[in-house]
């Protein structure tokens, strides 16, 4: 496995962030930058991946978190 250097970003800031939700906004301004605003769904595919990778069961979370109408959370 070998991760792109946005998912690298993006996994680095939700750590750093650890058991905090981090809203899509603060995701598309660290990982994206300000001026740059992809769709709302390259988000949410990340995460996917994310899931895919990390986690035993990807259909059933444990550290990869979406919070509705917010963003993302990661948890240990």
């Amino acid at each position: 496995m070998s991760l792109t250097k946005k998912e690298i970003s993006l996994l680095k800031l939700l750590i750093d962030r650890k058991d905090t939700v981090v809203s899509r906004t603060q995701i598309l301004q660290f990982v994206w930058g300000y001026d740059i605003y992809p769709s709302t769904r390259t988000i949410d595919n990340f995460i996917l991946t994310f899931r895919k990778y990390f986690e035993k069961d990807p259909s059933n979370p444990r550290h990869f978190h979406s919070v509705r109408g917010v963003g993302y959370k990661f948890t240990e």
